[in-house]
């Protein structure tokens, strides 16, 4: 069974960067794209970052674009996320998903999720 563990969450400034991290295992890796998606309160979760199988393709939403950069690690069986310039509006659980397919950005289309890590971040 496939489990997804992020990490690296926490509370922050606005400004500041960090990185998230999602350590995959249970199967594997490199059959899998992998995805980033985030929940505020109150809010649906918001997809924000995809990257395919083999690592060649990325995909962001507009709101992010620029700010947010997917990266995986196979011979880590890792998946990073870095977001620079942090803002409050970035304050959500952060999700990372896997799905046995090329590439995805919808929620719904994901096979397996991860427990999540807060990103809190201060005015």
């Amino acid at each position: 069974q496939v489990r997804l563990v992020e990490s690296g969450g926490g509370l922050v400034q606005a400004g500041v960067s960090v990185r998230l991290s999602c350590v995959f295992s249970g199967g594997t890796f490199s059959r899998y794209a992998m995805g980033w998606f985030r929940q505020a309160p109150g809010k649906e979760r918001e997809f924000v970052a995809a990257i395919s199988r083999t690592g060649d393709m990325t995909d962001y939403p507009d709101s992010v674009r620029g700010r947010f950069t997917i990266a995986r690690d196979d011979a880590k069986n890792t998946v990073h996320l870095q977001i620079n310039s942090l803002k409050p509006e970035d304050t959500a659980v952060y999700y990372c998903a896997a799905i046995a397919a090329t590439i995805a950005t919808i929620a719904s289309h994901y096979d397996y999720w991860g427990q999540g890590t807060q990103v809190t971040v201060s005015s």
